[in-house]
C-alpha cells in the first residue's frame, strides 16, 4: 500500500471494529491506571500463593534477589509494584520462611518503599546497604539461601557478577556455605499462572487475534499494491494506537505458486513484496497487556478472482499442520521433560508420514518464557539440560510447528504451514487454546 493509503488506514477512528472484518470482535482495553491496579492485585495474590508453595517445594528458607537500576533481574522485574518502570537504585528483596506454617517474610531493602513489601534497611542509621543485608541473614539464620544464578537458563541468571562477590563479601565464609541456586525456584515463579491472570490471558489472546484479522482484510491489503512491509508496519502503528505493546517486531512473510524455496528463518518473500492474488501469507506476531504476552502465528490467503476459498493443496497443508498441533498437545503432560514431549510427539509425527518440525515454548511473563522448552526448529534432537526441565501445571504455552507437504496446485511445489498458539495446561494434564486455535485461512477479501 502507498504511504497516502496507509496513513489513512492508521488514522485515528478510520478503522471500523474488528467484528467487521471477523468474528473476533475487539475486546475492551483497560485505561493505564486499572491495569496497573489489575497487575498489583495480581503481584499481590502471587506472592501470597505462589512464593511459599515453590519456596516449600525447593526446600529453599531465604531467597535473596537484587536488582540494579536499568538492569533489573528478570525475577524482581515481576514483583516490582506497577507504577515502578524499573528498580530504583540497587533494590534487594528478601524472601523468609520462619517455617511452622507461618506467612513467608517479605522484606525490602530500598531507599524508597515497595509495594507491600515491609521496608528493612535505614540507610539515615545503617549507610551500607550490604552490611544491613549481613545482619539480616543472620538474625534469621536460614539453613539456605536461594541466589538466582544459572548456567542455562538465562532467566534464572538474574544476579550479577558484582552483586554476588559483593553477598559474599558480606555475609562470610560460614553464610556463604549456605547459598544454593535452584533454578526451578525463579523458574517456576515466572511460569506458574494463577487463576485470576487466566481469566484474564484469553482476552489478551483475543485482542491478539482481532488485530491480526483486521491487519489480514481488505481493510488494509489491497493485492498488487500493499507490500508485506507495508502490513508489517500497520500491525506496529495499530498496536501503538490501542495503547499496547510489543516485545517484538512482527513478521509478514509469502509463499506464492514461483518454485520458491525458503529456510525457516526466511519463511518466504518479505520486505517490500507486493502482495498478489494467489500468495498464502504468514504473520508471527504478539502482544504485551498486563504483565502478560502473545505469540501467535497466522496464515491468509490472497483471494483470485472467481475464487471463494484456498486451493485443496493448500488447505491440505494446513490439515497436516493441526496434526501435527493434535500430537504435540497430546504429548504436552505435567511431569514429562520437554525432550519427552518432543520424543512422543515426534513419534506420532512420523507415524503419520507428516513432514513436520516441533519448537513450542512457554509463555507469560516473557515471550519466550520460563520452562521447558520443546524442540527447536534448528533440531528436533533431545536439548541438553534445559529439554530435561519437568513440565508444570498451571502454566502456558505457545504450540509452535510446521507442516510442509507438496501443492499440487502449485506444482507440486513445497511449501511450509507454520502454526503458533496460546493455550493453558492445567493441573488435571489437559490442555486448551486462550481463544481458539487456526482452523482454516484468513481470506482477502473475505468472501
Amino acid at each position: 500500500m502507498g504511504a497516502f493509503t496507509l496513513a489513512l488506514a492508521l488514522a485515528a477512528g478510520s478503522a471500523p471494529a474488528a467484528a467487521d472484518f471477523h468474528a473476533h470482535a475487539m475486546p475492551a482495553i483497560l485505561p493505564l491506571e486499572r491495569r496497573a491496579e489489575t497487575e498489583d492485585r495480581w503481584l499481590k495474590l502471587r506472592l501470597e500463593r505462589v512464593l511459599p508453595t515453590l519456596m516449600r517445594r525447593d526446600k529453599v528458607q531465604m531467597w535473596v534477589l537484587v536488582a540494579g537500576e536499568y538492569n533489573e533481574d528478570p525475577v524482581v522485574e515481576t514483583m516490582l509494584p506497577a507504577t515502578w518502570l524499573h528498580a530504583r537504585r540497587r533494590t534487594i528483596l528478601v524472601f523468609f520462611d520462619p517455617g511452622d506454617g507461618k506467612p513467608i517474610e517479605k522484606l525490602a531493602l530500598a531507599r524508597y518503599p515497595v509495594g507491600d513489601f515491609k521496608p528493612a534497611w535505614n540507610p539515615d542509621e545503617q549507610p551500607d546497604q550490604w552490611a544491613e543485608l549481613a545482619r539480616i541473614i543472620a538474625a534469621r539464620n536460614p539453613a539456605t539461601i536461594a541466589l538466582n544464578r544459572s548456567e542455562e537458563f538465562p532467566l534464572a541468571d538474574g544476579l550479577s557478577a558484582t552483586h554476588y562477590e559483593a553477598i559474599v563479601r558480606a555475609i562470610g565464609p560460614d553464610f556463604a556455605k549456605r547459598l544454593v541456586s535452584p533454578e526451578r525456584l525463579p523458574l517456576g515463579w515466572l511460569e506458574t499462572r494463577i487463576p485470576e491472570e487466566m481469566a484474564s490471558y484469553p482476552t489478551i489472546s483475543r485482542i491478539s487475534h482481532a488485530i491480526i484479522e483486521e491487519g489480514f482484510s481488505e481493510r488494509v491489503i489491497t493485492p498488487g499494491v500493499t507490500t508485506s512491509d507495508d502490513v508489517v508496519w500497520w500491525f506496529r502503528n495499530r498496536i501503538n494506537q490501542l495503547g499496547l505493546d510489543t516485545w517484538f517486531q512482527p513478521s509478514v512473510a509469502i509463499q506464492r505458486a514461483d518454485g520458491g524455496a525458503f529456510s525457516v528463518q526466511e519463511m518466504g518473500h518479505r520486505g517490500a513484496t507486493i502482495i498478489m492474488p494467489g500468495d498464502m501469507l504468514h504473520v508471527d506476531f504478539g502482544i504485551t497487556y498486563l504483565g502478560l504476552n502473545t505469540d501467535i502465528q497466522r496464515l491468509a490467503y490472497v483471494l483470485k478472482p472467481g475464487e471463494t476459498q484456498a486451493p485443496k493443496g493448500l488447505r491440505d497443508g494446513m490439515a497436516a499442520m493441526n496434526r501435527v498441533r493434535a500430537a504435540t498437545i497430546a504429548a504436552l503432560k505435567p511431569g514429562r521433560t520437554g525432550n519427552e514431549v518432543l520424543a512422543a510427539a515426534r513419534r506420532q509425527v512420523e507415524a503419520e508420514k507428516i513432514d513436520g518440525t516441533i519448537y513450542s515454548h512457554p509463555i507469560g511473563f516473557h515471550g519466550h518464557a520460563a520452562g521447558a522448552p520443546i524442540g527447536a526448529w534448528e533440531s528436533q534432537a533431545p536439548a541438553p539440560h534445559r529439554g530435561e526441565y519437568r513440565i508444570d501445571p498451571n502454566t502456558a504455552w505457545s504450540i509452535e510447528l510446521n507442516a510442509q507437504a507438496n501443492v499440487p496446485e502449485w506444482g507440486g511445489q513445497k511449501v511450509r504451514f507454520m502454526h503458533e498458539e496460546n493455550g493453558f495446561l492445567s493441573p488435571d494434564g489437559s490442555f486448551r487454546f486462550l481463544d481458539g486455535g487456526q482452523e482454516d485461512f484468513i481470506l482477502v477479501p473475505r468472501p
